[in-house]
């Protein structure tokens, strides 16, 4: 026997083919009534396959969609693990997709997403703007914002105390007698990039120190940015004393520059990295660093996501903040 096709459950329930697109892809913009029918010719039909259609009817598919930018940030992988094993005991499977901070990239895999009926999304946006969310909220898909905010939605939202770390680690270094402190700072369309600038400029701030514009360099979260702004500062005539890298592949960048440049870590400029990456124990001396809790970063978000798709949660959305810890090592020296 030929199986059903989607000809046949539009047949069935009297409605365009594209009416039951809509439905299927959870695309909204269908009266209760038509769906329901819908659904129901669905089960009848028992449309491919069956445990597709069953979950369809259940408007259920126990399945999440995380999106990340960067899948070679070690950042990121740890976040994962924390949504994964949340999701695994709780029965749901997880799709990773990443953008390579496209935000073309990123609507592409939204869209995939929903038709593939997910049951919510857990994402890093490339563009924090969030025009590209718009079908997924017009979809009532509920979403979890991880790491960056979303400008144009209200969404639930887990972020790390950004200001609070970069601030710690300038003023770390402002007590060891540091007045000369370069920062390697990340995209400031982002949050974490332009939160953590702003932890600097206000320990500077409250340490009477005046900002030098030539201090503030602006990477792109990546590695070659943080060793070749690290070069820039070497070049510079009044080199810095010490080094805030706003990031942990910026980190590592910056730390095989100063190693090739023979500027030596600890002893004539003092550093600390934001992230606890394994680099940090492994260089000598091993670096001081803004450590983020990244797995509980994922079991929040996941926590959060699980009570919005089981209806545990309504309302208002939820704003988390998770405190980061500064790790003091031996790679900064007092002035």
């Amino acid at each position: 026997m030929q199986k059903p096709t989607i000809e046949d459950v539009a047949k069935l329930a009297d409605v365009s083919i594209a009416t039951v697109s809509r439905v299927i892809n959870r695309q909204g913009g269908v009266r209760k009534k038509t769906e329901d029918r819908i659904l129901a010719a669905i089960e009848e039909l028992n449309y491919i396959p069956n445990a597709v259609a069953r979950s369809m009817v259940k408007k259920k598919t126990k399945t999440i969609g995380v999106i990340i930018p960067d899948v070679n940030n070690p950042f990121f992988p740890e976040v994962v693990s924390g949504i994964e094993q949340k999701a695994r005991e709780n029965g749901y499977f997880t799709m990773l997709c990443n953008t390579n901070e496209s935000a073309e990239t990123e609507r592409e895999l939204l869209q995939i997403l929903m038709e593939r009926s997910v049951d919510g999304l857990i994402i890093t946006t490339a563009d924090e703007a969030g025009d590209q969310l718009q079908a997924a909220i017009d979809a009532k898909i509920p979403i979890v914002a991880v790491d960056r905010s979303v400008k144009r939605f209200e969404v639930d939202t887990v972020l790390v105390g950004n200001v609070d770390g970069a601030y710690q680690a300038t003023r770390h270094l402002i007590l060891q007698g540091h007045k000369k402190i370069a920062i390697i700072c990340g995209p400031q369309h982002t949050t974490p990039g332009y939160e953590r600038f702003v932890g600097y400029k206000r320990a500077l701030d409250d340490y009477r120190i005046e900002l030098d514009e030539r201090l503030v360099l602006y990477g792109d979260f990546k590695e070659p940015s943080g060793n070749s702004l690290t070069r820039r500062l070497f070049m510079q005539e009044d080199r810095p004393t010490a080094i805030f890298a706003c990031n942990n592949l910026m980190t590592m960048g910056s730390i095989k520059a100063l190693h090739e440049l023979g500027w030596k870590l600890g002893e004539e400029v003092s550093f600390i990295g934001f992230d606890d990456v394994d680099i940090a124990t492994f260089v000598n001396p091993p670096l001081t660093v803004v450590s983020r809790p990244m797995r509980k970063l994922g079991e929040v978000a996941f926590d959060i996501l699980h009570e919005r798709m089981t209806a545990q949660a309504e309302g208002a959305k939820r704003h988390y903040v998770l405190s980061p810890e500064l790790l003091i090592r031996q790679s900064c020296r007092l002035k």
